[in-house]
């Protein structure tokens, strides 16, 4: 199993209410349909990955880019 990224306030609380909104049906009682709530949430996890990949990708960038301003600088310095 995958593990989960880390979420924001904003995931968190969207998880929360989705998450009390299916122990409300489940109080309906079992025959009630959650797939569309399911549904949601895994939506917002699967954001949350793509969020959490896009973001090391640009800090590799970002490091890839200091470095090579470094080498450059230190060329130039001598």
């Amino acid at each position: 199993m995958v593990k989960d990224p880390k979420f924001t306030a904003r995931e968190i609380t969207k998880i929360g209410w989705y998450t009390a909104r299916m122990a409300k049906r489940g109080i309906a009682g079992e025959n009630v349909h959650l797939g569309d709530l399911q549904k949601k949430v895994d939506r917002i996890i699967d954001g949350a990955r793509e969020r959490e990949a896009r973001q090391a990708a640009d800090a590799a960038e970002a490091e890839k880019a200091a470095r090579k301003a470094r080498a450059k600088n230190g060329k130039t310095r001598k």
